[in-house]
């Protein structure tokens, strides 16, 4: 990550976009901003951002498409603000690869505090990412390489996985049938700084089943431990 954090800022709304830029400025980041989601791909394919804000409801591509343009490609943060307050909304962010949301009206504070939570879990989760030997994993027709950190299928077709996700998989194919309590999975892949938004470790999960599971709604590789947590009820075999 660069010295000075490099963010994006993208919504329709230039009377929102213009002074919350301004406050995040002066907050100490690098603020770049984009009106829709064409300038924000220009901007994201011309510069290394570190974290991504983006509006949902814009004009042309709204935000939600956007985020999973960004989550296919790259690993940045994505923490997206919206009007909604339903649950489904929220839900469906996340599932699309969101880190967080920010509910409008919200407090510049209350933005900022969510950028410095998940700049601080990428910064861990980056010194951790080099702890396992190069090498690989087998499990349930799959197969973890993190040399490359990359997930394969029977036939050799890669999976793309988030930096979470990855994360995740690591910790449960490292230990497989043991049972991981969020706490741990926390410690494990994201930091403690994460600690309070802990439904993070659910939303990776069911992100991670929609990958790698036959079924999803009835997983057999990665399982629910009621009042525990989550393990790997696979055989799993270093390569």
């Amino acid at each position: 990550m660069a010295e000075i954090p490099h963010l994006l800022l993208v919504d329709d709304e230039r009377s929102i976009r213009e002074p919350l830029a301004q406050y995040l400025t002066r907050q100490g980041f690098r603020v770049t901003q984009a009106g829709d989601a064409e300038g924000a791909r220009a901007r994201l394919a011309a510069y290394a951002i570190d974290l991504a804000i983006l509006d949902i409801m814009m004009p042309g591509e709204d935000g939600l498409s956007l985020c999973r343009h960004i989550r296919e490609t790259s690993e940045t943060p994505v923490i997206l603000l919206t009007a909604r307050s339903e649950e489904t909304d929220r839900i469906v962010g996340l599932e699309m690869g969101a880190d967080d949301y920010v509910v409008k009206p919200f407090s510049p504070r209350e933005l900022l505090a969510r950028i410095k939570v998940i700049l601080r879990r990428v910064a861990s989760g980056a010194v951790r990412q080099h702890a396992p030997e190069a090498g690989a994993y087998a499990f349930a027709g799959w197969v973890l390489k993190t040399g490359e950190r990359t997930l394969v299928d029977r036939e050799g077709v890669e999976v793309p996985l988030s930096t979470g996700e990855y994360n995740l998989l690591l910790a449960l194919v490292t230990r497989p049938r043991q049972v991981l309590t969020r706490d741990q999975l926390l410690d494990l892949t994201q930091g403690r700084e994460a600690a309070a938004f802990d439904r993070a470790i659910d939303n990776q999960v069911s992100r991670l089943r929609k990958k790698i599971e036959g079924d999803p709604k009835n997983p057999a590789i990665i399982k629910t431990v009621w009042g525990g947590g989550y393990t790997l009820a696979a055989e799993v075999t270093r390569l």
